[in-house]
């Protein structure tokens, strides 16, 4: 456009320069004519006249056309700069607010490297070994409120049928302490143990796989590890390694997200090896395996058959084989990011002693996923299949059902259970202060396996067949130790021998990590 306009007022003064050059001539024609004599005729001089000024006529037409198209350019020249003005106002402004949100993000890091360089020059807990070990938690405060009786109000797994609840508790908090030790054989040591204050609520069925509980406090998980570039060997009580992933919630902390409802989440003594092989720069091979001492799931008879004098305990039923489960898994994963894809697939086998000498296995096939989506979005989850899967925090609260015969007090009717079930997760995220989850899990026993041994309708946990969760969560962190959260279930849970009891909870929960 520029050029086009340079060019019209380059050909405008020379048109006009030759339009002058023309009149120019005929003046010094009609000169030279009455020069040379006066004979040429009136009417021939007026012709030329007439010419002449029809000659400058066209010229002045021209000269103002070209004025015209001059005045025009300018014109489209101010739109052009007017345009070009506001396009570099606007890059401008972009460029701004961008440095702007760069300066707040370097500013937030600086303050959060701060904070991490002030704790770090606190005095540290001192240990008999003279390593540094480090206090952590979570203190949480969380409010319910069901629709409809559950088995546990403040973290409830079943629904059933009666009147709602809500309340408030305090005993979600979670205490932790964390310790790094010397290097042994090339390799670093680390260990760590978490506890709450759920110990209450062992006997109900809230921790009842195993015996870490029991008055207030209670042992939730524990880690000790020896850690090289690609081998781990460590020892703990925690889930399951074939059940690597667990749902987000701030309000179902002392019992996970999901928790009998497709979340293999009971926390077992494993002694295990974990082994990384490098496939690329970010993508990796992992094999793990384990033996794990599994318990018993929550009593579903009000006495449970066998049981030992009141001054002993009777075993599990695991311990009582004299044999370990065993457990493995091997998965794809990408090293970075953290969150970033991953996909395995596990087993596990243990074999059972029983009533009156009956024996039966555990057996379980698993698969887990974690699959990065758009920017700030993810799904995880895990599915299994397998038997006499209750310590494992499947099979409805049951590994096995049985009865004893009216007419024959010593023969014995015994059923371990098969189970199928599993949890999918989609997860938003923003940074480190925002967060939303989606969930939904379901665990379910064959109902023709347990129909013929099904109790009395108010037994729940014995005659429950399929149990489900859907949940939706929002959590909110304004700073690196302040979390806020608001969080809606849908219990459904449907025993063999009834009506489908279905309830929601509404739960909040405020939260200071330190």
């Amino acid at each position: 456009m520029k050029k086009c306009c340079a060019s019209q007022l380059r050909r405008a003064p020379i048109s006009i320069m030759r339009r002058g050059i023309l009149v120019f001539a005929g003046l010094v024609c009609i000169t030279c004519v009455n020069s040379k004599g006066q004979n040429t005729a009136d009417d021939a001089l007026g012709k030329q006249v007439q010419q002449l000024t029809e000659a400058l006529a066209r010229t002045q037409a021209q000269v103002e056309e070209s004025q015209r198209a001059l005045e025009q350019v300018r014109s489209q020249l101010s739109v052009l700069q007017r345009q070009l003005a506001e396009r570099d106002a606007a890059s401008a402004s972009g460029s701004a607010a961008q440095l702007s949100a760069a300066v707040d993000e370097i500013r937030e890091q600086q303050a959060l490297q701060g904070t991490q360089i002030a704790t770090h020059e606190q005095s540290k807990i001192e240990s008999e070994s003279k390593y540094a070990v480090k206090l952590s938690g979570l203190v949480l405060l969380s409010g319910f409120v069901n629709t409809r009786q559950v088995d546990l109000p403040p973290t409830p797994t079943v629904v059933t049928p009666g009147p709602g609840s809500s309340g408030a508790t305090v005993r979600q908090t979670v205490l932790g302490l964390d310790a790094r030790g010397p290097h042994l054989l090339g390799a670093s040591s680390h260990a760590d143990v978490r506890i709450d204050f759920d110990g209450a609520n062992v006997a109900n069925g809230s921790n009842a796989n195993n015996a870490y509980g029991g008055g207030l406090l209670r042992l939730r998980t524990a880690h000790a590890s020896l850690a090289w570039e690609r081998t781990e060997a460590f020892f703990s009580l925690d889930h399951p390694i074939i059940a690597p992933n667990t749902p987000s919630s701030l309000t179902a902390v002392a019992v996970p997200a999901l928790a009998w409802s497709g979340n293999l989440w009971t926390w077992n003594p494993q002694l295990g090896v974990t082994q990384d092989i490098p496939l690329s720069s970010s993508t990796r091979f992992r094999a793990q395996a384990a033996l794990i001492d599994i318990a018993d799931p929550p009593s579903v008879y009000g006495v449970n058959a066998g049981a030992a004098p009141s001054d002993t305990s009777l075993p599990p039923t695991s311990e009582q084989s004299r044999w370990p489960g065993v457990e493995s898994r091997i998965a794809l994963t990408r090293a970075a990011p953290a969150n970033g894809f991953e996909f395995g697939v596990g087993g596990l086998f243990a074999p059972h002693h029983g009533l009156e000498g009956t024996r039966f296995d555990s057996w379980a096939a698993t698969l887990d996923y974690r699959v990065p989506l758009e920017k700030h979005t993810e799904i995880r989850g895990s599915f299994y299949r397998g038997k006499a899967l209750g310590g494992l925090g499947a099979g409805t609260f049951k590994d096995y059902v049985y009865y004893v015969s009216l007419y024959n007090p010593e023969a014995v009717y015994f059923r371990a259970l098969d189970d199928v079930g599993g949890w999918a997760q989609f997860r938003i995220h923003k940074g480190e202060h925002f967060e939303s989850n989606f969930a939904f899990g379901t665990d379910q026993v064959f109902a023709g396996q347990l129909r013929p041994y099904a109790g009395a309708s108010n037994e729940s946990y014995l005659n429950l067949a399929r149990n489900r969760t859907y949940t939706g969560n929002v959590i909110f962190s304004p700073s690196a130790y302040l979390l806020f959260s608001l969080e809606y279930r849908h219990l459904q849970s449907s025993p063999v021998n009834g009506a489908t009891a279905a309830g929601d909870v509404i739960g909040i929960a405020t939260g200071y990590r330190f």
